[in-house]
């Protein structure tokens, strides 16, 4: 079978919003602290979700593993920590209900589980970039050694990542849509009796006129 372009669409973007949430939520790169007093001036802390990591940009030396209670005692890390895992499990449900609907192997596709994926999809989209726009908002007043804090890679293949899952999602949420309005457009037995009776009756009328006009030329 030929797979509509909205699925495709969808299932190309989904799993690529995937990956690309997933090494934002476990890199440790959400922000960057920079110039922190004390310390050597080619240090750079990289801060995630669930580690620390100290780069000295000179020597390219990486030290992960670092603690800081205050950091990761913060309001913001521990709802991001939730909403992310929660979006990487709903995305692989998502993209597994998904599937099922499009059925690639069959004659015809699915449209209404295939649309419940994609609203699966686009829901898995909003719950990353909450988090992720939640701490940019206020990455500079969470804890930090240094006033000198930078937006990290992270949050911007968070970003993307979401962004893509929505519009796969949104798109392929558009099997529903097809699908109701597929629904209403059948007309009930009534009205196709009703139908059927009114061409008859047209029909029968244009014969009588037919003959009745050849009768007055004689």
């Amino acid at each position: 079978m030929r797979t509509p372009g909205i699925f495709i669409f969808g299932m190309v973007l989904a799993p690529c919003g995937w990956i690309l949430e997933l090494t934002s939520t476990v890199a440790p790169a959400w922000r960057t602290i920079n110039n922190i007093p004390g310390e050597p001036s080619d240090l750079v802390l990289q801060q995630g979700l669930w580690d620390i990591c100290r780069t000295f940009t000179s020597s390219r030396d990486i030290q992960c593993s670092q603690q800081d209670t205050r950091y990761f005692g913060a309001q913001i890390i521990q709802i991001a920590r939730g909403l992310m895992l929660s979006s990487l499990i709903l995305n692989i449900i998502a993209i597994g209900v998904a599937s099922v609907g499009v059925r690639c192997w069959t004659e015809k596709p699915n449209w209404t589980i295939a649309g419940v994926g994609g609203l699966l999809i686009f829901i898995s989209g909003v719950l990353t970039i909450i988090p992720v726009a939640w701490y940019t908002h206020i990455m500079t007043s969470i804890f930090s050694a240094s006033t000198d804090v930078r937006v990290g890679y992270c949050l911007v293949l968070g970003f993307i990542g979401g962004i893509m899952e929505v519009l796969g999602g949104l798109v392929m949420s558009i099997g529903l849509c097809l699908r109701c309005s597929g629904q209403k457009r059948v007309p009930s037995p009534a009205r196709r009796d009703t139908k059927l009776i009114m061409i008859t009756i047209a029909y029968r009328v244009k014969i009588a006129i037919d003959g009745q006009m050849k009768s007055d030329s004689f």
